[in-house]
């Protein structure tokens, strides 16, 4: 397995591209379609606003495509994105902000003059603290994506591994994902899979993390990227602020959908809790509307929280 260089900020990484790439297109080719480029901040709490409409024109990169329909300041002769609309990396309130972007849910490994555009791409640029953690290397707030058009215009094969195949969360799961088109098979957690395929574990925590990657969630945001924490024994749940801060779950109400990812490897979803009945409220969230602009999600009987948890 090739390893990919450590996802960073946006912004910082463009400091080793080219200068020939630039902010500009790649020029002549075909102009992918059902583009979608969304601009956030506060790991999504707040859109900032954009285009009537996005204009895309030939073989567009992650960086031309931004200047093309936003407002966009930037830094060492094009390359480091300062600003977009106004709102500028720097410090707030004492604590690192920047600019981090997200192709169909994933942080991407290089800078985006060097990404490319492809067909049905969702980008995501959202401006927020990194304090805990300057890599989130997965969001589910671009569902359906990356199950309908996988990343780099490559799509994966797709497995929902489960702690029970008869339970109603995983059945809920897989029937949300068929209906969307994606061909998704059938396993029984702990069944292992290969680096390629993207996986959705669906199950209580302490059954699902024996998953080497589901398991850096129990770490915190600086293993996982997610802003949520398990006891050693799954039985309990933190929601963190984006300082850390935690903020813990009421018991067995709340479950979490959340994403990570192994440097080059597909992304991981989990479906989970500390309860089966925690496990159902976030198989209910598995949907466009409640993950949408979300980094993560705790679901409960009220709904879905963003995380991190807004606010101090």
């Amino acid at each position: 397995m090739n390893v990919a260089p450590r996802p960073v900020r946006a912004g910082a990484l463009a400091l080793v591209l080219a200068a020939s790439l630039g902010g500009c297109g790649l020029g002549a080719g075909a102009t992918p379609s059902q583009v979608a480029v969304t601009v956030t901040a506060e790991f999504g709490q707040r859109q900032l606003p954009g285009p009537p409409s996005l204009k895309v024109v030939g073989q567009e990169t992650v960086m031309s495509l931004l200047e093309r329909n936003y407002t966009v300041s930037t830094r060492f002769g094009g390359k480091f994105v300062q600003s977009i609309g106004g709102l500028s990396g720097g410090s707030e309130g004492g604590e690192p902000v920047d600019w981090f972007y997200y192709v169909n849910g994933v942080q991407a490994p290089k800078g985006a003059a060097a990404t490319n555009v492809n067909a049905g791409d969702r980008i995501w640029w959202d401006h927020h603290d990194w304090s805990e953690t300057e890599s989130v290397p997965a969001v589910v707030g671009s569902f359906p994506e990356p199950f309908l058009h996988g990343y780099g215009g490559q799509r994966y094969p797709v497995a929902v591994d489960c702690s029970s195949v008869t339970s109603a969360p995983c059945k809920k799961v897989l029937s949300r994902l068929r209906e969307l088109g994606v061909p998704a098979a059938l396993a029984a957690a702990g069944s292992g899979g290969e680096p390629y395929v993207l996986r959705v574990l669906v199950g209580p925590f302490n059954r699902i993390a024996t998953d080497a990657t589901v398991a850096t969630i129990a770490k915190g945001p600086a293993a996982s990227g997610v802003y949520a924490t398990f006891s050693a024994h799954g039985t309990t749940m933190d929601l963190l602020h984006p300082d850390g801060h935690p903020v813990p779950a009421p018991s067995g109400e709340v479950g979490l959908l959340a994403a990570t990812r192994e440097a080059e490897d597909a992304p991981v979803w989990v479906v989970t809790g500390t309860t089966e009945a925690g496990v159902a409220h976030a198989a209910e969230a598995f949907d466009e509307l409640d993950l949408r602009d979300h980094f993560a999600v705790a679901a409960g009987p009220q709904g879905v929280l963003p995380l991190p948890v807004p606010g101090r």
